[in-house]
């Protein structure tokens, strides 16, 4: 279906073949081509709007959509819309990273089907399959983001292993190495054996094992005693060097400084005395392997002890094992334990709960081991990315991830940079034949910085992915050079992530925004929670309850999968995604598109030239629906400069479901199919306008279908995403045709008909049955608006009779009081003829029995100290609300129950 354009010398036609219900595959794509030919994306280097930068985190270049994605783009894209037509110059800027590990396994996987192997290939033909692959898969995502709709400005499309970042990486890299912040070393790191590559700490799973405490007999040299000493990981004895004990432990503070022998080596060990040993757990004596154990480490540094690795790359033991050479850990763990056995040096064992850390890539168990790398001191860099948070010139959103960032940085370690891999950016360093220098240039040395030799070769190792990913928010706008997008557009102005990246990614990007642009990368962290499953568990293909968002946009559509996204989203908490509430909002979908069918078909004769009408001539339903939309403008701009995405989303559902669709398009058929031609046209002039703002308000939300109804609405001009959104300031002209008394009168009479419509419901009369009413009000105030609108009221309320009186038989009926600010009314219904009395009676005393238990358990609640004290405020406040809310219920139905009698 082409795009509808107005046409300036004819009245306006309504379209004739608008289908009957929205096709969301027949639009989006379609419309989101014509956004791509239209560069409606696209943002200037140099501009006199003020700039609105939003880096994407870079998905994996082997990764596909997934739930967790479309819930972080759908935020991404709402910010980067609203502020596009707020009159920003935005650079929502997409990016790609190449996944070191993530990558070259896929392509090893391939490889293997062909009975290929990388190192038979060979470094170089390796990678230019890894390319290959990429040329060829590597777009995938960047497909499946625009199916959600992500308006990104795709000319600036970056992928990490790009000419640009690479030079970026290099010039850090070497900056760094200059100033002694990078420098290689032995120390002990975490090792992947499947990966046969180091790990940083954060890529590191700590998972609860059921495992085994071993109480082993270590004799002492010299004597006919042996210490026990407890442990997880038995086979780890083949690299002891010492044996620690507690120095205050009067058990054993004689035997500190003895000699022991270790069992199965002969090797003998010194007893030391230190007080990080634990004097309670287990015997009170630990082994101690320093080039296998985090704390051994530290305890074998403050005591110079010897250092020996015993594993190979690939997590087998080496020679240092002796006749366990050769086996993996699991192998070696069950016969070292044998051989003790067989010997009488195994006391005991019991099973054991405790953490064991697993490679996050492989999964397999990863191996503290010493190892020759490449470093990055962190310290330094991290005093002042603390700074810049305790001071508020960064903040996060919710404020609680503040605390969890700088306890990191406090507790912070020298970052291993170095990857064995041969996918990524691979370190600028080349190593001498005849010298130890290690020359570090950013472009390829012809010689040996320190001997001059030109036998020199590039270090094999690639530098972790997060290394190139740190430098995101200004590698990406061109630097090292100074371009004109660097000036514009850093700092960008928005981050929006999720919590386990906080390390891995958000800290790094402030210690470097700060040490190479000298001034913070963003001035906002926007933290989301994970989207779960509607009865709040974690999502995950093994479990069997994954959601493909591209399916789900192909049943329901993109912009009802990205309305229930932002619906569901409270700040810093995880999303509770619900199927059915997905279908109420693709509902909500063909709500709209129904109603500008019907809206559409009561402009016959429309002048779309026509001056906007005075506000004389506007009927009160006018008015109503003119001044509900200021306050829809104002709630929802409010919630967008809060980032409250849902509540932005529920005013604007409020206001086009129930106020404009349900209320105003019932007020006004009298005057669109009157005969009051005056009238009519000040009424097609407002229900225009409306639609306009509703297209507007929506649109960075529901896209889609908020282009294609804009497009065939009177008045529109080009695309509706680079229209002004529509804002209280802004929309002066128009808010002021509305009136907020009038408005506040037609609320009144919506209150009424809506009671009238409940009891209807509740006492199960049927829709066809003319009701009885009488209309109580409290002053006269109320009654004066009740008379002037009883006609409304009397065909809306599908009424028989409406009388307006203070004073009237009250038994036998069913009661509401409506109560608003300036209005008070009691909505009486005649019961007697239509309903079973005593059946209603027992309905009632039913639903006062629900409410009562629901009241008790809300109250339990809040009377309990520790959730008040530790539920977020909010939660605290909403049960306090609900209790009121309940109590209020439960009085009306026991005034109901008093009239029926």
């Amino acid at each position: 279906m082409a795009c509808w354009r107005p046409r300036a010398d004819v009245a306006y036609v309504p379209m004739k073949n608008l289908s009957d219900r929205y096709d969301p595959k027949e639009v989006e794509k379609r419309i989101y081509a014509n956004w791509e030919a239209e560069k409606c994306f696209s943002s200037e280097d140099q501009s006199t709007k003020p700039p609105f930068c939003i880096i994407l985190p870079p998905p994996n270049v082997t990764g596909q959509l997934h739930i967790g994605h479309a819930m972080n783009h759908t935020i991404q894209d709402i910010l980067a819309r609203w502020k596009r037509m707020s009159g920003f110059n935005t650079n929502w800027l997409p990016g790609i990273d190449h996944a070191g590990i993530a990558t070259q396994g896929v392509v090893e996987r391939e490889l293997a089907k062909e009975n290929l192997n990388r190192r038979d290939m060979g470094r170089e033909k390796f990678v230019e399959r890894i390319w290959e692959w990429k040329e060829k898969y590597g777009g995938r995502i960047a497909e499946q983001m625009k199916y959600l709709g992500d308006s990104c400005d795709w000319d600036r499309l970056t992928f990490t292993l790009d000419d640009g970042p690479s030079k970026a990486v290099k010039k850090v890299f070497v900056d760094l190495h200059k100033k002694g912040l990078i420098y290689k070393g032995q120390r002990l790191i975490n090792w992947s054996p499947k990966l046969e590559s180091a790990l940083s700490d954060l890529e590191v799973d700590h998972k609860d094992v059921k495992g085994k405490l071993y109480q082993i007999a270590y004799p002492i040299k010299g004597t006919d005693q042996q210490f026990v000493v407890a442990t997880t990981r038995p086979e780890t004895m083949l690299a002891d060097t010492a044996v620690a004990v507690h120095p205050d432990d009067e058990r054993y503070q004689k035997l500190i400084g003895k000699k022991i022998q270790l069992p199965l080596t002969g090797r003998e060990v010194e007893v030391i005395g230190d007080s990080y040993v634990d004097r309670e757990f287990g015997t009170g004596v630990v082994k101690i392997t320093p080039a296998h154990d985090f704390n051994d480490y530290e305890i074998g540094k403050r005591h110079n002890l010897e250092m020996i690795n015993m594993l190979n790359k690939d997590g087998t033991i080496n020679e240092v094992g002796g006749k366990y050479k050769g086996l993996v850990v699991q192998e070696a763990r069950k016969q070292v334990l044998q051989d003790l056995e067989e010997l009488g040096l195994l006391v005991g064992e019991e099973v054991h709960k405790h953490k064991v850390g697993h490679c996050s890539r492989s999964g397999v168990v990863a191996e503290p081991m010493l190892s020759e790398q490449w470093f990055m001191k962190m310290e330094g860099l991290a005093k002042p990315a603390k700074e810049v948070v305790e001071s508020g010139t960064i903040t996060f959103e919710p404020e609680s991830w503040t605390k969890v960032y700088l306890h990191w940085l406090n507790n912070i370690q020298d970052w291993c940079v170095s990857r064995q891999l041969w996918w990524g950016h691979r370190i600028p360093a080349w190593y001498c034949d005849n010298c130890d220098h290690i020359t570090v240039e950013e472009s390829t040395p012809k010689a040996c910085g320190g001997c001059g030799s030109k036998k020199i070769e590039q270090e094999e190792d690639v530098l972790d992915t997060w290394f190139s990913s740190a430098l995101w928010p200004f590698s990406t706008l061109g630097w090292p050079d100074k371009t004109e997008a660097l000036k514009t557009f850093y700092p960008t102005s928005v981050l929006v992530t999720a919590p386990d990246i906080i390390f891995f990614w958000v800290a790094r990007m402030i210690m470097m925004g700060l040490e190479f642009q000298g001034d913070v990368p963003f001035r906002k962290v926007l933290i989301h929670g994970l989207v779960r499953n509607e009865t709040g568990q974690k999502m995950s293909k093994s479990l069997g309850n994954a959601l493909d968002p591209v399916d789900l946009i192909e049943e329901h559509g993109a912009d009802a999968v990205r309305f229930t996204m932002a619906a569901l989203l409270a700040s810093g908490r995880d999303l509770k995604f619900s199927t059915q509430r997905l279908e109420g909002y693709r509902n909500f979908m063909n709500k709209i598109w129904n109603a500008t069918r019907f809206a559409l078909g009561g402009l016959e004769g429309f002048d779309e030239n026509a001056k906007l009408p005075g506000k004389d001539d506007l009927s009160d339903a006018d008015k109503w629906i003119i001044q509900k939309t200021a306050e829809c403008e104002a709630n929802v701009h409010e919630s967008m400069q809060s980032l409250r995405f849902s509540d932005a989303a529920n005013h604007m559902y409020e206001f086009v479901w129930h106020q404009f669709c349900d209320w105003y398009l019932e007020f006004i058929k009298p005057s669109i199919y009157g005969d009051d031609a005056k009238a009519k046209a000040a009424t097609q002039a407002v229900l225009v306008q409306t639609l306009h703002r509703i297209c507007k308000l929506l649109h960075p939300i529901t896209p889609f279908i908020t282009e294609e109804i804009y497009q065939i609405l009177p008045g529109s001009k080009g695309q509706l995403m680079t229209q002004v959104y529509p804002t209280v300031k802004n929309d002066t002209d128009w808010i002021q045709l509305g009136d907020e008394k009038t408005a506040q009168e037609i609320d009144l009479v919506i209150k009424v008909i809506g009671a009238i419509r409940n009891i209807r419901g509740e006492n199960r009369i049927k829709p066809g049955e003319k009701l009885k009413v009488r209309l109580s009000p409290q002053d006269s105030g109320t009654k004066k608006i009740l008379e002037d609108n009883n006609d409304l009221i009397l065909n809306m309320g599908r009424l028989g009779e409406s009388t307006i009186s203070d004073s009237g038989e009250v038994s036998k009926c069913a009661m509401t009081p409506v109560r608003m600010t300036n209005y008070s009314v009691d909505v009486i219904v005649y019961l007697e003829g239509l309903v079973d009395l005593d059946e209603e009676k027992k309905r009632i005393l039913k639903a006062i029995e629900k409410f009562q238990k629901e009241m008790k358990s809300l109250e339990g609640r809040m009377n309990n100290d520790n959730f008040v004290k530790n539920a977020p405020d909010d939660v605290v406040e909403q049960g306090r609300q609900q209790i009121k809310e309940i109590g209020n219920k439960i009085k009306t139905l026991e005034q109901s129950l008093q009239h029926l009698d």
